[in-house]
This record gives C-alpha cells, sequence and structure tokens, in this order.
C-alpha cells in the first residue's frame, strides 16, 4: 500500500487545513496517510477542531510556524527529515508556502520518490514587497525542479503560476479545486438564522452584511468599512455589518470605524453599527443570519468562505482579485467590483442592497453553483487518480 506523508503549514482557518483534513481522512483505502502540522500564529483561531471531529491524529512539528525563522526552520527541516526516515512514504504532499519549502526540501534530500505540492493563494502579488516577492518566485522555481508536479487550486492560478510567474512549465501543473463538506450548510437553515440573530440581537427587519477573515491588511476591511458607511447613509433600509475574524488590525478598524461615526460594538447589534464578534468556528451557524458576504480583499486564492455562502444562499459582494472569478458567477451568484475601487464597490454595495429580487435569485443559484465542483468526495476522486497515476509510473520506471 503506497504511503502518503501529507505535511501543512499549521491548523488554522481556512482552505488548506480543510483540504490536508479531508484528503487524510476520505482519500481511498489504496493510502496509508500520515498528516503532519506546524504551529499556528496567536492571532489567528485555532482549526484543529476540524481534525478532531474527523477523528484524525496529526503529528505536530513545534517548530515550523508561518513566519521565517533561520533556526526554527531548520529544525523544522530536521524534524521532517526524522519523520520520512520513520514513516518511508511514497509520496510527500505540501499544501502551502512554509510546509512546501521545508518539506519539499526534506523529501528530496530523503530520495522521496513523488513529491507534491499545492499552492493554496496567488502570493506573488500584495502580500510582500517586490524585492521579497522577487526571492521567494526564485525559491519557488528552485522548488518546482524538486516537485513531481505542482497542483494548482483553480485555472487562473495555474494560468498564473506557469504564464506569468513562470514557476515551472504547464505540463508541470495539475489543478485539483478544494473540497469541502457542504451539505452542512443546508441544515436547519431557518432555525440557525432565527438562533444567530437572537443571539446578536438583530431584528429580521435588519439588512446584515457580513464579512469573515483574519483581521490583516490584505483583506482591506478598510474599503468595505468606507463603503457601507455610504451606502448607510443612502439607503432607508436598517443596514449592519458583522465583522467575524480577528488579527492585528482589530483596535485600528474600530478606530476606523468611530472616526466614520459608526457606532461599534462586540455583543450586540442593539444601538450600533458595526459588530466585531472575533472568530465564530460554526460557521454554518452563522452564515443563515447573514443577507450579504462581502469579500475586500487585495489579493485570494480561493477563499473558503465565499464558497460557503454560496453553500448556504447568501449573495456576494466581492472584489475581483486572485482566483475569485473561478468561484462565483459575476451577476448571478455575487456582484465583483475591481480590486480598491471605493467608488464602484460602494455603488454595487448599495446596488445589492436595494435590489431584492437579486439577491432571492443569487441565493437560488449558489449552493447549485458551488456543490459538485467543490464537494470534498470530488476531490479525494482526483487526488486519488492523481497519486495513483504518478505511482504506477514511477514503479514501471523503477521495474526498467
Amino acid at each position: 500500500m503506497p504511503k502518503v506523508l501529507r505535511i501543512i503549514n499549521r491548523l488554522n482557518l481556512g482552505g488548506p487545513t480543510y483540504n490536508a483534513a479531508y484528503l487524510s481522512k476520505y482519500i481511498s483505502d489504496d493510502f496509508e496517510t500520515l498528516l503532519v502540522a506546524g504551529m499556528k500564529d496567536e492571532s489567528e483561531a485555532s482549526s484543529a477542531y476540524i481534525v478532531d471531529n474527523l477523528g484524525l491524529n496529526p503529528r505536530y512539528i513545534k517548530n515550523m510556524y508561518r513566519e521565517i525563522n533561520p533556526i526554527k526552520d531548520y529544525r523544522a527541516y530536521k524534524e521532517l527529515v526524522q519523520i520520512i526516515q520513520e514513516f518511508q512514504p511514497d509520496i510527500v504532499h505540501t499544501h502551502a508556502a512554509k510546509a512546501g519549502a521545508i518539506g519539499r526540501l526534506a523529501a528530496h534530500n530523503c530520495g522521496v520518490p513523488i513529491i507534491l505540492h499545492t499552492f493554496h493563494g496567488h502570493v506573488f502579488h500584495s502580500y510582500f514587497s517586490q524585492l521579497k516577492t522577487r526571492i521567494f518566485l526564485e525559491i519557488e522555481r528552485f522548488l518546482a525542479r524538486k516537485s513531481t508536479k505542482i497542483i494548482a487550486i483553480s485555472n487562473i492560478q495555474k494560468q498564473e503560476l506557469c504564464e506569468q510567474f513562470k514557476v515551472a512549465p504547464c505540463e508541470k501543473f495539475e489543478v485539483v479545486p478544494l473540497g469541502f463538506d457542504l451539505e452542512r450548510f443546508q441544515i436547519n437553515h431557518p432555525e440557525r438564522r432565527i438562533a444567530f440573530r437572537k443571539k446578536y440581537e438583530l431584528h429580521e427587519e435588519d439588512l446584515v452584511i457580513g464579512i469573515i477573515g483574519r483581521l490583516v491588511p490584505i483583506k482591506n476591511h478598510h474599503l468595505l468599512i468606507q463603503a457601507f458607511a455610504e451606502a448607510q447613509a443612502k439607503t432607508q433600509k436598517n443596514l449592519k455589518l458583522i465583522i467575524i475574524g480577528d488579527g492585528e488590525l482589530r483596535e485600528e478598524l474600530e478606530r476606523f470605524s468611530n472616526s466614520l461615526n459608526l457606532k461599534i460594538s462586540n455583543s450586540t447589534a442593539v444601538k450600533s453599527d458595526i459588530l466585531f464578534t472575533s472568530w465564530i468556528t460554526d460557521i454554518e451557524s452563522a452564515l443563515p443570519g447573514l443577507d450579504i458576504v462581502a469579500l475586500s480583499s487585495f489579493n485570494e486564492g480561493t477563499p473558503v468562505s465565499l464558497i460557503e455562502a454560496q453553500a448556504a444562499n447568501v449573495p456576494i459582494i466581492s472584489t475581483r482579485v486572485g482566483g475569485i472569478e473561478d468561484i462565483v458567477i459575476d451577476g448571478e451568484t455575487a456582484v465583483l467590483s475591481e480590486n480598491n475601487n471605493l467608488s464602484e464597490f460602494s455603488n454595487k454595495l448599495f446596488d445589492l442592497v436595494e435590489n431584492d429580487s437579486l439577491r432571492r435569485k443569487m441565493k437560488i443559484k449558489g449552493f447549485r453553483h458551488v456543490h459538485e465542483k467543490y464537494s470534498y468526495t470530488t476531490l479525494c476522486s482526483n487526488m486519488s487518480i492523481l497519486y495513483t497515476s504518478l505511482y504506477q509510473e514511477k514503479s514501471i520506471k523503477a521495474k526498467n
């Protein structure tokens, strides 16, 4: 039975964790899998409950963190070498940048036959300075030469990586979309809406806009808060904004909201315009309480929040960045605006707030659109086919 060692940066809320967890749990019984994870940052919500609920027991690398630290990174490398020597995998599959760098080096130096890496974000613009980006790009090109295949999670991402940034030749890439358990977003929808609104003292007539994610610069919450303030000033409807998540910009965003004369709260929507809830782990219980899900990022890979919003029949407004256009249908499940364009984003948000008919149509189309493409069963089937093909190919070459 082929052995797969799966390595992920850290178990934080997001697509990489779901991807690695579902693959580790539900990949074909033809493979034996060991999941290895680094440590999350203090400001990030833990998603260890995802692997716990699936009955997985990952092995943790205590020195592997997202940030670059030469001493800890070397120790993490040594830990991974030890695990590889113990487990003797036929396939090492890394997820996201840090795990991809340390894991692929360790796998290559240990002579692992098949080395795969999944890119989970559009990492070469908007995240780092130009100098850092050039350095990271050269590192990724080097690591690509050590890889058997590179997995992109969307066609847009593949095109960007092989044609624009020339990380590797296009034939080295495979496209395997993310996969999730989306059925859970259809359960007890009316009851969940009532419970969520009761918890935060929201009225049914309130039109609630929500954004889900880390409070960090790349997410550009300032754009959404400004657009919300402008839409609120123009509409007759009772608008509320709920910011779900936490991070380094929490206090700054609260001050920015106050500077726009928006009242904020951390616990109740009564007499407040914006509610900062921090992280909500059972997001399937929160989404039914929202009327619109927003995303205002400078850049994204395949944002889980928008897949989940469609699965829960919630209309979307988003900036047109990264892999967004691969996961929504502009005008049918989402309204898209150009990157960091306040005037356009504000006007489109206002139009979506005012257009009840359009929001109803988007609700109907959302689940249907994402259910087949982003099911975890499809993910596991596609990855199993890829693993089997590569393993058989290597076995034939070894015999010859």
